[in-house]
């Protein structure tokens, strides 16, 4: 199984980016999908989650109204839409497969994980 993110960057507060994980030795379309993000000195955290059929979505606080989760499960693809980005949003984010119809906000229960992409926000 491979999970690869690509769409990282750099770019200025108040600009956007669109994160895609392109999943791969999976049956794409079984599994709830997440992004999550880690910051420099700080733990891992939870971002957004799409269930397996696209139904739920779910996000973090400081990221609703400003971020969207979408999946195109024929192309074994999921997506991180990131707008009004601001300095704190910059971490390397990575995506993550889980088995299911529903994702969660905790990373233990996810089964795969792709290689983060850097996301750098500048003020």
């Amino acid at each position: 199984v491979q999970l690869q993110a690509s769409g990282g960057g750099l770019v200025q507060a108040g600009g956007s980016v669109r994160l895609a994980c392109l999943a791969s030795g999976l049956s794409f379309s079984t599994y709830a999908m997440g992004w999550f993000r880690q910051a420099p000195g700080k733990e891992r955290e939870f971002v957004a989650g799409i269930s397996w059929g696209s139904g739920s979505t779910y996000y973090q606080n400081s990221v609703k109204g400003r971020f969207t989760i979408s999946r195109d499960n024929a192309k074994n693809t999921v997506y991180l839409q990131m707008n009004s980005l601001k300095p704190e949003d910059t971490a390397i984010y990575y995506c993550a497969a889980r088995w299911g119809t529903v994702g969660t906000t905790s990373d233990h229960t996810y089964d795969y994980w792709g290689q983060g992409t850097q996301v750098t926000v500048s003020s």
